[in-house]
């Protein structure tokens, strides 16, 4: 059984910002994937916000993603999570296109198809009309 602690039993002798933390962590905060310099994310994140939603911007070439959290947007998915309609897909080598795209991402981070929006647990990926109607009022 996963180690599990129940916030909403604290004492005032225990960690008293532990329950502030955990809701902030929990609350309803979208986090938006992709670079400053895309339009289509500057749009989406535009337009997230216009319609009140809070979004956190998490800049992919500053911030980085951790692995574990690409390979969640690769099973979600699959190989469509690759850009390959970009320069720097086009600049790679026959032999360094066939690595495995977690790996690729992680070393380039502008191949990931953008933007990539995680709303809970559900994922999005890039802002098509279907996104926008899912995520806006």
């Amino acid at each position: 059984m996963p180690w599990k602690i129940d916030l909403f039993s604290l004492t005032a002798n225990q960690d008293a910002n532990a329950r502030e933390v955990f809701m902030k962590e929990m609350s309803a905060t979208m986090h938006l994937y992709g670079i400053t310099s895309c339009d289509t994310c500057r749009t989406a994140l535009k337009d997230l916000k216009e319609a009140g939603r809070e979004v956190t911007f998490v800049d992919m070439r500053k911030d980085g993603i951790p692995q574990g959290k690409l390979e969640r947007f690769h099973d979600a998915f699959g190989p469509e999570i690759i850009n390959r309609r970009s320069t720097t897909w086009r600049q790679l080598s026959d032999a360094e296109r066939e690595g495995q795209p977690v790996d690729l991402i992680l070393a380039h981070p502008t191949l990931m198809k953008r933007p990539v929006i995680e709303d809970g647990e559900a994922l999005y990926l890039g802002w098509s009309a279907k996104t926008r109607a899912a995520l806006l009022p």
